[in-house]
């Protein structure tokens, strides 16, 4: 039997390793491909889902000054702007600010159009208050990307599983390098 837990260890650290590597890229890549193919999608009218309430958003954010058809091909171009720089991992910087700003436009009509979305049973959230919702684990997805502007990294610290399941996850906090920390700081 111990032998199997052996191998199941090794497998596990190789995993773990292999996810060190290549999960920010992955994570990077399936961000960008999401940003292409629903930006892709707002090219084409009637195809999007969220067609109607990114015009109106629009429409209200702009003050009634950019038609319906211009905010969508905005739209249209700045998300696929922003999943092909993803995608190819050139102007992360300029491209996760510009998705701070699209999310900020995205995520809107929350606050904009609330008795809409939220008019369900008790105020639960329609479909399409969800599909604005789950933009927060894309957020989320482009804070890490954007952590990795100056060279962060994910550091691999092999534990063995059994040493993990006996102990809390170990709290990791590493000092920055001083010519990084503000002038304050050092």
């Amino acid at each position: 039997m111990q032998t199997i837990f052996d191998r199941f260890d090794r497998l596990d650290t190789r995993m773990n390793g292999w996810l060190v590597t290549h999960s920010i890229s992955l994570l990077r890549i399936s961000l960008g491909l999401i940003f292409l193919v629903f930006g892709a999608l707002k090219f084409f009218p009637g195809v999007s889902p969220i067609e109607g309430l990114a015009t109106r958003t629009t429409d209200a954010l702009s003050f009634a000054m950019v038609s319906p058809d211009v905010g969508m091909k905005i739209i249209a171009i700045l998300e696929c702007v922003i999943g092909l720089s993803f995608i190819s991992g050139r102007c992360l910087r300029v491209a996760v600010w510009l998705m701070g700003a699209q999310m900020i436009g995205a995520m809107s009509p929350l606050v904009l159009f609330p008795g809409e979305l939220f008019s369900g049973p008790s105020h639960a959230p329609s479909l399409v208050a969800q599909y604005i919702i789950k933009d927060i684990v894309l957020v989320g997805a482009g804070l890490v990307i954007a952590a990795t502007w100056n060279g962060a990294q994910i550091v691999a610290e092999p534990r063995s599983m059994r040493s993990t399941l006996r102990a809390p996850a170990p709290r990791v906090m590493r000092r920055m390098p001083a010519e990084m920390q503000p002038a304050a700081e050092r």
